[in-house]
């Protein structure tokens, strides 16, 4: 363990492994909103925040579980499509406050190509949100969809029934055959975008 007289104790959320305060303190520097994107084991949630020095002010917000009680949701509220649709839903309320660029955050997520964070941050992309990126790290169309869990389920079903029913058994209990989640996925897509319309003829009128 370090010590000596000039060895400074590392403040509390970087012990906990929550802040990396030197990329955070990079972001704030750029004087731009962060779009904050975490996950848990159930969830995604995505948050525009503008840093002031009296603490973090969340503009705009959105969860995931928002989904499935506003929209309809009958997928999982982790996987990539649910990380695209909350995103989007951010983004657009973002636009709503006035807020038309962002910088990415996802803390200490790992950046993997394809990533459930860059799925949400192609949402608000998609929303009108003005964000760096790189083309690369986005999901593809299909995956956004969840044409690859469509594909999975349909392979499962068919070689093993009873492990189809329990890993899907959430999908089977709210309705959904997992094999229609690409059109559902479109059918929610649309709900959202129907619910913001004002914002999005705001943005494509350049008012």
């Amino acid at each position: 363990m370090a010590r000596g007289p000039r060895y400074k104790v590392p403040r509390r959320r970087r012990r906990e492994g929550k802040t990396n305060y030197y990329k955070r303190y990079r972001m704030i520097l750029s004087g731009k909103p962060r779009f904050v994107v975490r996950k848990t084991n159930k969830y995604i949630w995505a948050q525009v925040i503008i840093a002031k020095p009296q603490g973090d002010i969340t503009v705009a917000a959105a969860h995931s579980r928002e989904l499935v009680k506003r929209y309809g949701w009958l997928g999982g509220t982790k996987n990539v499509p649910a990380a695209y649709l909350t995103g989007l839903l951010a983004g657009l309320r973002a636009l709503r406050e006035g807020i038309t660029q962002a910088i990415i955050d996802i803390g200490l997520h790992r950046p993997t190509r394809g990533a459930r964070v860059f799925a949400a941050l192609k949402g608000a992309l998609d929303a009108g949100l003005e964000i760096p990126h790189s083309e690369e790290v986005l999901p593809s169309e299909d995956r956004i969809r969840g044409e690859h869990i469509a594909r999975y389920a349909v392979m499962l079903e068919s070689q093993d029934p009873e492990l189809f029913k329990r890993r899907f058994s959430l999908y089977l209990q709210r309705g959904l055959h997992p094999k229609d989640l690409p059109s559902h996925f479109e059918e929610v897509k649309r709900k959202i975008l129907e619910d913001y319309r004002d914002v999005l003829e705001k943005v494509r009128g350049g008012g």
